[in-house]
């Protein structure tokens, strides 16, 4: 049934039941919003450790990570592993909206500037932010299972068929373009193809093809399973269990899900290495390790600035960790996280430790990566089918259920953030737009209104993942869009001469500029995007280095011989006939990089009158550096990203600064109620605590001896044993990650 086996089908059944059960339970024990939203504030270390882990883990990390392994070697691992660094900030910083004691982090832009439009736009930005995670869990989720449960080429029907062969044409060409071979396609037909046309000729007519293919986004494969069925079977499961049983059957069933994650991050490597040991000979760990490092070049083994994987240099890594520091503690998901945590330590540990779970199972997703170059490279259309194709090929011969239990691994992995982030915009929604517009209702409307808010932010989401075969680039804009927001968070916790003039400015100039200037301008002045100066992209210069030569090197340059000899044979071969590798002989490697835009976020393409014209977002960033004098054009494409991406992190905080300084402060009322509660640490005792606040409240000074510069504006407290042993051991964690890669990957070298 639907191509798979009865245990397969069996195992999945016996998950939706599960976590429908969780819901059906938790929905009894609602009696308010806090019950509702933040699950009473009643969760401990275990809880909060799953709960981290599980919305911080969705479908498409795995897929992901395993998808950039599979392209560009380990260096792919940073797709996810980009927040490494910013681990031991959780343990400085997660716990303070815990400490505001608030219900979103809506409230705090209204608490702290004063302002409920401030937490109402704060709500929808927000929502729509979490939003494009839900959906682009739902894509990767859906076309991985797609892959698990493909139809026979032999049954496909006429129209599936046309299709097939038009993805398989733009992989083809792709390939191609890039001066690589691809899948089965022989290397004797590029060179008729070579015969038949000049260079130039093939290059333009290759290239209009690819983007007349690229426009129809074909399918690549077809499954029993139609990908609209899958999501909305999905949808309407999470919609059952956490419409009905808020957080708390949210979290609970994040544990349950966790499990699962953990065990689909594992799962497969084993059942890898074993094959790639029966194919290559060889046996265990160093065995099939050893396979993998002789199959691949050298490059693929290194962490920080393969020559090959140009735009993942160490600045761009370290501007990137920079730009997701800054914006992570934006998120509106922490604040229901942290305001779930019945205390600050609970609260910090399960953030902690759950995120370094994540990292730890990033590696081995890609560990296997590497392991899937080996076994798929060639054989796989689609590089994000790589996991689904592996699944399939690995796990079902053994019909034991283990397809069905990956399936239900991908699921637990969507609906452990889905079910976070659905409750997150509804307590946005509900809490910041709603209630203002409509207050004084009982705690039961408002209750049934953030069930309305979550079922529609859902549903919402389910539709733009079936609106769009990938949403990378608009998950990457909502990504970058938190920047604009992150000084009045960071700065009016800090920093109390920060204001709301401050906020609001730093705010709407950002909006503009990051977001209505470049979606709008090229609308409004579409000839911008044929401007002969704004088409203009980068000079990337050759690299060479020394290398070791693997088998995959040998075959490479065994290619490259005999396209120089049938060339040669017609008079057509250009320079000296390549010199024959063999395996372990060092050789000179060079590298050669595609021109890519300066100016324009989705490149350059041709129009349909043959023109060129930027795609895209306009980069108005790199625009403004460029008038200050640098030169743009001769710098490789990952300095310009570290340059706008610095501009555009750091611009806001400017602003914010500079206005602040030149305008009113916030009235001494507002900002000693928000002080106060910053100084007072949450108490697990929710009657002590609230003796503690008062007592804040009543004496704003009570806790003066905190700080760390008491005769500045600066709210920066004192460091407990506490905070300096979980920092401590934090950046020893982000060490100890670097270097279990780098073990791993060292393994049969």
């Amino acid at each position: 049934m639907f191509g798979l086996a009865i245990a397969d089908i069996i195992v999945i059944v016996i998950y939706f039941t599960v976590v429908i059960g969780i819901g059906y339970w938790a929905s009894r024990r609602i009696k308010n919003q806090e019950d509702y939203f933040l699950a009473g504030r009643r969760f401990g270390k275990l809880v909060q450790t799953f709960a981290a882990f599980g919305q911080a883990t969705s479908a498409d990390n795995a897929v992901g990570v395993t998808t950039t392994t599979f392209n560009n070697g380990i260096a792919g691992i940073w797709s996810s592993l980009l927040y490494l660094f910013a681990t031991p900030l959780y343990w400085v910083a997660t716990h303070w909206p815990r400490r505001m004691r608030i219900l979103t982090l809506g409230d705090y832009f209204k608490e702290r500037y004063h302002s409920t439009s401030m937490g109402a736009v704060y709500s929808v930005i927000g929502s729509i932010g979490m939003m494009a995670f839900i959906a682009l869990g739902f894509s990767a989720m859906t076309k991985t299972i797609i892959a698990m449960t493909p139809k026979a080429a032999s049954i496909y029907s006429q129209g599936e068929q046309a299709e097939y062969n038009k993805a398989y044409e733009i992989e083809k060409l792709t390939a191609e373009s890039q001066g690589r071979t691809f899948g089965v396609l022989s290397y004797s037909e590029l060179i008729e193809r070579q015969e038949l046309q000049t260079k130039e000729q093939r290059s333009e007519t290759e290239s209009t093809r690819l983007v007349y293919l690229d426009s129809m986004r074909p399918a690549a494969a077809f499954s029993h399973i139609s990908k609209e069925s899958l999501i909305w079977i999905v949808c309407i499961v999470v919609l059952i269990y956490a419409v009905l049983g808020g957080l708390e059957a949210a979290f609970i069933s994040d544990m349950i899900q966790g499990m699962f994650i953990i065990l689909l991050s594992i799962i497969l490597i084993p059942f890898g290495w074993s094959k790639i040991n029966s194919i290559h000979g060889g046996s265990g760990i160093i065995g099939a390790m050893s396979t993998v490092h002789q199959k691949l070049p050298e490059t693929f083994f290194q962490i920080f600035g393969a020559p090959h994987t140009p735009d993942f240099t160490w600045y761009y890594i370290i501007t990137l960790s920079f730009m997701a520091t800054i914006t992570v503690m934006v998120q509106p998901n922490g604040t229901v996280l942290a305001g779930s945590a019945k205390d600050e330590l609970s609260n910090r540990t399960g953030v902690v430790i759950g995120n370094f779970i994540k990292r730890f199972c990033t590696v081995f997703w890609a560990i296997f990566g590497l392991a899937a170059i080996v076994l798929y490279s060639g054989k796989v259309i689609h590089s994000d089918l790589v996991w689904g194709y592996a699944t399939l090929d690995l796990l079902g011969p053994l019909k034991i259920g283990l397809v069905g239990l990956m399936i239900a691994c991908l699921m637990a992995a969507l609906m452990s953030t889905a079910d976070c982030l659905m409750i997150t915009c509804s307590s946005l929604l509900t809490h910041n737009l709603y209630a203002p517009l409509l207050p004084g209702k009982s705690q039961n409307h408002y209750i049934w209104a953030g069930r309305f808010f979550g079922a529609a932010v859902l549903l919402l989401s389910t539709w733009i993942a079936l609106q769009f075969d990938t949403i990378l680039q608009i998950l990457k804009f909502i990504w970058e869009l938190n920047v604009m927001l992150a000084p009045a968070y960071w700065l009016g916790i800090k920093w109390r001469r920060a204001n709301k003039i401050g906020a609001w400015t730093s705010i709407s100039i950002g909006a503009l500029l990051f977001l209505i200037i470049p979606v709008l301008l090229p609308m409004v002045v579409p000839d911008m995007r044929y401007n002969d100066n704004l088409l203009r992209m980068t000079n990337p210069k050759p690299c060479s280095q020394i290398e070791r030569a693997s088998e995959y090197d040998v075959d490479k340059r065994a290619e490259q011989i005999a396209f120089w000899d049938k060339l040669n044979s017609i008079g057509q071969a250009k320079g000296t006939r390549p010199e024959e590798l063999q395996v372990g002989q060092e050789f000179e490697q060079t590298y050669t990089f595609p021109k890519q835009s300066i100016f324009w976020t989705q490149g350059i393409k041709t129009d349909d009158n043959g023109r060129q014209l930027g795609k895209g977002r306009f980069s108005i960033e790199l625009w403004i550096i460029e008038k200050f004098g640098l030169d743009l054009q001769n710098n490789p494409y990952a300095l310009n990203e570290s340059l706008r991406i610095l501009f555009r992190t750091l611009l806001p905080f400017v602003i914010m600064i500079l206005v602040s300084l030149i305008t009113k402060p916030d009235p001494d009322e507002v900002l000693n109620r928000f002080y106060a509660k910053m100084r007072t640490k949450v108490n697990p005792d929710p009657e002590i605590d609230a003796r503690e606040m008062k007592l804040s409240l009543e004496d704003p000074h009570r806790h003066d001896n905190l700080l760390l510069f008491p005769k500045s504006r600066f709210e920066i407290y004192k460091w407990s044993r506490q905070d300096w042993t979980g920092f401590i051991l934090s950046v020893i964690g982000v060490i100890f990650v670097l270097v279990f890669v780098w073990a791993l990957i060292s393994i049969g070298a």
